[in-house]
């Protein structure tokens, strides 16, 4: 459930002005970028300085201004890994409420008029909901926004908040790792279920048809991580969202992550070794064209 306004208040967004200047609320949020490289590894890493920065009327936290110091702070816009950057691509319409979230992350980024820093931060935790609050003011769809807002309070669980004890944080690590593991691994076997291989899952069972068992396993894919979205605690709704959507897209997640762990790959023998790449592509044209050419002849 939303807290505050159900619908977009785009003009809680403005232009945040140069500091030591003030913001002014009556022009539109200016989002001007300057692009730097450093290396990381042995790979360069991008990054972006703001120019200009980005106010944003919060219902809890008052006016926020990310960021407190142009000169240090840098942004990689929305942390998403490439493996989810179908759903949630790293700019577009939300990019201003990723900007005022890395801000907020970073501790020491951003003004907010009831909370200024070295007074009363703003926790992690609070960052998310302002994120979440900020994606709605940005247009962005309800299921989406509750999809990112879950991965992000899952980061937050794995890194863990300010306010938070050692035991605390571990019991939220255990929760939350714990329930996705068990959903994992009900996935699989709810899968072996429908091809009747096992017959391990009550809700599915093994003398009904196809059609009743696919019934019965997205019915389980739905109230299994209900249950144990409750294990989260405070964050049971976060818990819950994420719980029922690896459930749902549990295939096409290790679809993609096989496909992206073939290309890593391959990326890597062809430039560590590029004669041995040349050969392997020549090798898989060649078994692939005999196999195309076996097909075709016995289809006739």
């Amino acid at each position: 459930m939303e807290l505050g306004p159900t619908t977009p208040q785009p003009s809680a967004f403005y232009d945040g002005g140069l500091p030591p200047g003030n913001p002014r609320p009556d022009l539109p949020a200016k989002i001007m970028l300057e692009r730097i490289e450093t290396v990381s590894g042995r790979e360069p890493r991008e990054a972006f300085r703001m120019m200009r920065r980005i106010a944003y009327r919060d219902e809890e936290y008052g006016e926020i201004l990310v960021p407190a110091d142009l000169d240090s702070f840098e942004t990689d816009f929305a942390s998403v890994p490439t493996l989810l950057t179908w759903l949630v691509p790293r700019t577009g319409t939300h990019l201003p409420a990723a900007l005022i979230h890395d801000g907020l992350v970073g501790g020491s980024d951003y003004v907010a008029t009831r909370y200024p820093p070295g007074t009363d931060p703003i926790d992690r935790v609070g960052a998310d909901l302002v994120f979440r609050r900020a994606m709605r003011d940005s247009y962005i769809p309800l299921i989406r926004r509750w999809l990112v807002w879950s991965a992000v309070t899952l980061g937050t669980i794995w890194d863990g908040s300010e306010s938070w004890s050692r035991r605390r944080h571990l019991r939220y690590l255990v929760a939350a790792l714990g329930s996705l593991l068990v959903v994992a691994a009900l996935g699989v076997a709810a899968t072996l279920d429908l091809f009747d291989v096992v017959a391990w899952l009550p809700w599915m069972g093994a003398d009904r048809g196809f059609l009743l068992e696919l019934v019965g396993g997205l019915a389980g894919a739905v109230v299994i991580p209900l249950l144990l979205g409750v294990t989260w605690g405070r964050f049971a709704v976060a818990g819950v969202v994420t719980g029922i959507a690896l459930a749902v897209l549990l295939h096409v997640t290790f679809l993609l992550l096989g496909l992206t762990a073939f290309y890593q790959v391959a990326e890597r023998v062809a430039r560590r070794t590029p004669v041995a790449a040349l050969v392997a592509a020549a090798v898989v044209l060649a078994a692939s064209l005999v196999l195309t050419v076996l097909l075709v002849g016995t289809s006739g």
